[in-house]
């Protein structure tokens, strides 16, 4: 039978071993579900290897937050580094606002020098003010510009810098290029103009 005993007509000496045979199974049985009821299951890989649960955690949760960093970078970057600073430099302007006191008096030298700041229509200092700002920029370095004859036209329309001696030393392709279209719109004027013309 399935349980493992005789079927059928048995005698009661073989019935009696049958069952100790079968209560010392269970016995046996009982001592291995003791045994693996406190065991850790053990998960393996498809090469039958055995895996660290744990380890492989750790390492998940160090890509998550590698990704995260890496998306917040993106981000950052997607947004623009210039809007950034200016969105900072805008919340520490508000703060240092914030920390000023509601009304403004005639000894506040923020407000004074956002005042002084201010362009006025009909102001005689004007002038003054702006020739001394343009000579303070002037004694800035700036980068020294061409000098001489007006240069020839190229494609893009970009003056030379200050280092150009003078001498074109292209193959004409420029020039070629510039005769063309302007050869091109004349034939095109003078086309309209004798088709539009009285005959």
């Amino acid at each position: 039978m399935f349980s493992g005993v005789k079927a059928g007509l048995v005698s009661a000496e073989v019935l009696r071993r049958e069952q100790q045979e079968l209560r010392r199974q269970e016995r046996n049985n009982k001592q291995l579900e003791e045994e693996s009821r406190h065991t850790e299951t053990v998960f393996r890989d498809k090469s039958g290897r055995r895996r660290d649960l744990a380890q492989e955690r750790l390492e998940q949760r160090r890509k998550a937050e590698a990704q995260s960093e890496r998306d917040e970078q993106y981000a950052k970057w997607g947004k623009g580094l210039a809007q950034d600073r200016q969105q900072q430099q805008n919340v520490e302007d508000a703060i240092k606002e914030m920390q000023k006191p509601l009304a403004r008096y005639i000894d506040d030298q923020d407000l004074d020098r956002l005042l002084r700041e201010q362009e006025r229509e009909g102001d005689p200092m004007a002038d003054f003010i702006k020739k001394r700002k343009a000579k303070e920029n002037r004694d800035q370095k700036e980068k020294p510009r061409y000098n001489g004859p007006a240069p020839p036209l190229n494609r893009f329309n970009i003056w030379p810098g200050h280092r150009w001696d003078g001498v074109d030393r292209s193959n004409g392709f420029e020039q070629q290029r510039f005769a063309r279209i302007a050869h091109k719109k004349a034939v095109q004027e003078l086309a309209y103009k004798w088709s539009v013309e009285d005959m």
